[in-house]
């Protein structure tokens, strides 16, 4: 959970017009530039803005091979800033090897937590929360999101009573897909919200047509999946070289090229992409510091990908 210890060194920091998080220190020390943060705006505490998702690379048998790696993914995670994990009760069960993980390594207090309801009626809701709560090896989470939406007359207020209960801090609601972003614009309108997540990537931008404008003038943070196309992209641009640009905003891969795609986007709070090897994990991380993408950049990257 995030500490009242944590809460005053990025508070202080931040009056003092410094954006640093724990670990951030460490990643200065390895001579490694530290994250950029962005405000969650209802609150104002700072994140990360590379996160971490759990979905198909988390879903590992507990003690294999796999599940070591995914330990040593976790500790580039954490040694250089970044806090933001992100899960789902339905991810075949990644919520119990991401608790199981982050129990043997001692990182709960350093994550920022999010999961989801992925419920049909209040029963299975609750059944589904007390099971999440045991997975994660945690009484409190971050940020509990309904899932795709899901029945959310009935699961947004309960999500909203579990915060009120202090069972969790924030609360949103997450989409994937174009198909989801007419409602998502509707309850960005008329409910109240913390968080959103929300598809947004260099072939797949329709959410900076209205959303991610309207989650910014309401107030709500922004959690962005799938900035890969789930892997897609990386086949487009197999044995391509990256824009002649890239090396001044400090990108050295297309991985990173994607990932700092979205977090240009000023409405973007944190990109969380998903993987499961530590080579692949430091590149990532190096997406969230030096320079944004200017508007022309992003622009082009559109239209390359459209």
């Amino acid at each position: 959970m995030f500490t009242r210890r944590h809460f005053l060194a990025t508070t202080a920091t931040a009056g003092l017009g410094l954006l640093v998080v724990p670990g951030a220190a460490f990643a200065q020390e390895a001579g490694a530039a530290p994250l950029q943060t962005r405000k969650i705006p209802s609150t104002g505490e700072l994140l990360p803005v590379i996160g971490a998702g759990t979905s198909g690379s988390f879903e590992v048998e507990a003690g294999s091979q796999q599940y070591q790696q995914l330990k040593q993914v976790l500790q580039e995670f954490f040694q250089h800033g970044a806090r933001v994990i992100d899960t789902s009760p339905n991810y075949g069960g990644a919520d119990a090897i991401l608790g199981q993980l982050l129990a043997e390594g001692g990182w709960r207090r350093e994550t920022f937590l999010a999961t989801k309801i992925a419920a049909d009626s209040p029963a299975d809701a609750r059944a589904q929360w007390a099971g999440s709560l045991q997975k994660l090896r945690t009484d409190q989470v971050d940020l509990l999101q309904i899932h795709n939406m899901r029945d959310w007359q009935e699961q947004l207020p309960y999500a909203h009573e579990l915060k009120a209960q202090g069972k969790t801090r924030y609360v949103g609601i997450t989409h994937y897909v174009d198909s989801g972003l007419e409602e998502m614009e509707r309850l960005l309108r008329k409910e109240k919200l913390d968080f959103i997540q929300i598809h947004y990537s260099v072939n797949s931008p329709n959410a900076a047509r209205t959303v991610l404008p309207l989650a910014r003038d309401k107030g709500v943070a922004v959690l962005i999946n799938r900035a890969f196309d789930d892997g897609r992209l990386f086949s487009r641009v197999k044995d391509q070289a990256l824009p002649p640009w890239a090396a001044e905003v400090g990108i050295g891969s297309w991985a990173q090229l994607f990932l700092k795609f979205a977090i240009s986007h000023p409405a973007v709070t944190a990109v969380i992409p998903a993987t499961s090897r530590p080579d692949r994990q430091l590149d990532q991380l190096k997406a969230g510091t030096g320079p944004l993408l200017s508007a022309e950049q992003q622009r082009s990257l559109i239209q390359q990908f459209a």
